[in-house]
């Protein structure tokens, strides 16, 4: 178990989604401080405070999603072998989120 974690694949995820975490917020710290500054001074703590445990809430829940689909592994369909696939290709949903985001982000 703790060479799984210790691997370096596994260390340089982590490091990655580290850096990503503190720059999302950072982000939601600038992006509330100039939302709440719309809201009379009274309010402004109390706003802050909501929008910043809010986030927090959020991204936790995201990240749990995130290790839920990255479970997804159980093929759904096989993509039989064709003109440029050299071998079958099993798709499970993990496989399928991932071709639709990798679209969407192509689209935007």
């Amino acid at each position: 178990m703790i060479q799984e974690i210790l691997a370096p694949e596994m260390l340089i995820a982590l490091i990655t989604l580290i850096f990503l975490e503190i720059i999302l917020g950072i982000d939601n710290i600038i992006f509330i401080s100039i939302v709440t500054n719309k809201l009379p001074k009274e309010k402004q703590q109390r706003g802050r405070n909501i929008g910043l445990s809010l986030a927090m809430i959020f991204r936790v829940m995201l990240l749990l999603a995130i290790t839920w689909i990255i479970q997804l592994t159980h093929p759904i369909f096989t993509i039989p072998k064709f003109l440029f696939i050299q071998e079958a290709v099993d798709i499970s949903v993990r496989d399928l989120i991932l071709i639709a985001g990798g679209l969407f982000l192509l689209a935007k």
